[in-house]
C-alpha cells in the first residue's frame, strides 16, 4: 500500500502555469516549469486548496462516480458526511435527505453524524483516561494527520488514538449489512459522500488500521445533482432514518467536534494557515497548562468548506447551525445498540515520515544547511516565485538537495554570479 497515496493531482493538459496554486499550497510541494505546474508528492496532504484556487481548474480531485459504483456491488450502503445536510435550504428534517439517498439507488443509509458521537464518547474516554499526552489532536481531518507526520513529528504522541467517524460508520454499517443480508462482505459496498479529496486519500493508505472499511468515495457535488432529484418524491413520502443528534451532526462545522467533550479545556482552529499557526505554537509548548484537546479543520469553517462541496462553507454553516436548534444532542433510543466505543481505537501506530529531511545523517544535514544559507544569502530574499519555487528557501533546498533543473539561475533578479555549491 502507498503510504502517500493522493487523490489531488494535476491535469496538465489545463495548467496555465500562473502561479496561483504556487503561492496557495501550505507545504510548498508545488513547482512550476516551462508554464507547467508540477506537485511533489512526498510534500502534498491532500488539503485541496490548489483545487480550490486553481483558476483553470487544473488541479482535480480522484473519486469514484456513483454510476459505476452501483455496478460493482450487489448491496450499496451510503454513508453521508454530516456536511451533506447543510447543502440544501430550506431543510429542516434531515430524513428528507437520507430517503433521498436510498431512493437514488442505495440500498441501506448510515450516517457518519453516529459515528461522530461514537468517537465523542471514546474521546472524553480517553482524555480523561491519559492526562499524560494532554493536548490531544483530533485525528478526524487526514490532511492534518499527515502534515503532523511529515512536519511536525515532536507532536505524533499528542494525536488522538482513536479512528475517524467515517471509519466507525463504515466498520458498523457493514456489520449490520452483512447480517442484514447474508451477503459476503465483498458484495458489500461501504460508501462514503465526502465533502473533501483527503477522505479519498485515507481510504487508499489510512492511518491507526492496515486497511479501510470504506470501499468507494464519491464527492458531494458529484452526488448533489442526483440527490437533488429526488429531494421532491423523498419529501412526499419521508422514511425516519437519521439515528443521530446534533452533537454529531455539528461535527461537520468548526468546533463542533470540541463541544461533544463537554468541557472548556479546548482549542479549535480551521483553515490550513491557521492550522499551522497553532501546531508551531503547540510544538513551541506556547499555551498554557490544562489544555486538553485541540480540534484542527484544514478547511475554512469546518468540513462544510471542503473543496468537494457545494454550498458557500459560512452559509453552510449557518444552516447546521439553525438546524441543530431544535435536535436533541443525541438520540438516547439508540444508545447501547452500538460496539462500544473502545473497539475504535488504532491498532497500528502512526510513525514519522521525514520527507523534508536534508540528509542520512545530522551531519550531512548540516553541511546542507549551510548550503541552503550561503544560497539564500546571494538570492534577492523577494519569495516572488518566478523562478519556479515558492520562496528563495524552496529554490535553495531545490538546488542542494538536487532536484531536476533547479538552478541558481532561475532567479531572474539574480545580477550576479554564484557558486551553487556553497564553496
Amino acid at each position: 500500500m502507498n503510504k502517500f497515496y493522493h487523490s489531488v493531482y494535476l491535469q496538465e493538459d489545463r495548467c496555465g502555469g500562473c502561479f496561483t496554486c504556487l503561492k496557495r499550497c501550505p507545504t510548498q510541494a508545488i513547482r512550476i516549469k516551462n508554464q507547467k505546474a508540477s506537485i511533489i508528492p512526498e510534500f502534498c496532504i491532500d488539503c485541496g486548496e490548489c483545487c480550490r484556487h486553481c483558476p483553470h481548474h487544473a488541479k482535480r480531485s480522484r473519486r469514484h462516480q456513483f454510476d459505476d459504483v452501483r455496478q460493482e456491488f450487489t448491496y450499496l450502503v451510503a454513508l453521508p458526511a454530516p456536511a451533506l445536510y447543510s447543502q440544501f435550504n430550506h431543510m429542516e428534517d434531515v430524513n428528507i435527505i437520507l430517503s433521498a439517498i436510498l431512493l437514488s439507488g442505495f440500498d441501506d443509509v448510515f450516517e457518519v453524524s453516529v459515528g461522530a458521537e461514537i468517537v465523542s464518547e471514546a474521546t472524553r474516554a480517553y482524555i480523561a483516561d491519559h492526562p499524560e499526552n494532554w493536548p490531544y489532536i483530533s485525528t478526524a481531518c487526514p490532511t492534518i494527520e499527515r502534515l503532523i507526520r511529515v512536519r511536525f513529528p515532536n507532536l505524533i504522541p499528542h494525536l488522538l488514538p482513536i479512528l475517524p467517524p467515517m471509519e466507525v460508520a463504515a466498520s458498523i454499517a457493514r456489520r449490520q449489512a452483512i447480517e442484514k443480508t447474508g451477503l459476503p462482505s465483498e458484495e458489500i459496498g461501504i460508501v462514503f459522500i465526502s465533502p473533501c479529496p483527503s477522505k479519498v486519500a485515507f481510504t487508499y493508505a489510512p492511518l491507526g488500521l492496515p486497511k479501510s472499511e470504506v470501499d468507494r468515495v464519491i464527492a458531494i457535488k458529484d452526488y448533489y445533482p442526483i440527490l437533488l432529484s429526488h429531494m421532491n418524491e423523498a419529501d412526499q413520502d419521508t422514511k425516519l432514518l437519521s439515528r443521530s443528534g446534533s452533537l454529531g451532526r455539528g461535527w461537520s462545522v468548526s468546533g463542533g467536534e470540541s463541544m461533544g467533550l463537554l468541557s472548556e479545556e479546548y482549542l479549535a482552529a480551521d483553515g490550513i494557515e491557521n492550522v499551522i499557526h497553532v501546531l508551531e505554537d503547540l510544538e513551541d509548548e506556547k499555551f498554557e497548562p490544562g489544555l486538553q484537546f485541540v480540534e484542527l479543520n484544514s478547511c475554512s469553517a469546518g468540513c462544510v468548506g471542503g473543496v468537494l462541496t457545494v454550498e458557500n462553507a459560512y452559509m453552510a454553516k449557518t444552516k447546521i447551525t439553525r438546524m441543530n436548534l431544535n435536535e436533541k444532542f443525541v438520540h438516547p433510543e439508540y444508545i447501547g445498540q452500538y460496539p462500544p466505543p473502545s473497539e475504535f481505537a488504532w491498532t497500528e501506530p502512526v510513525v514519522y515520515e521525514p520527507v523534508y529531511s536534508l540528509g542520512d545523517t545530522i551531519f550531512e544535514s548540516m553541511e546542507n544547511m549551510e548550503k541552503i544559507e550561503s544560497i539564500v544569502e546571494a538570492l534577492p530574499g523577494l519569495d516572488c516565485g518566478c523562478c519556479g519555487a515558492p520562496t528563495c528557501k524552496a529554490l535553495a533546498n531545490d538546488i542542494v538537495m538536487g532536484a531536476e533543473d533547479a538552478c541558481i539561475e532561475d532567479c531572474i533578479f539574480l545580477d550576479k554570479e554564484f557558486d551553487t555549491k556553497g564553496e
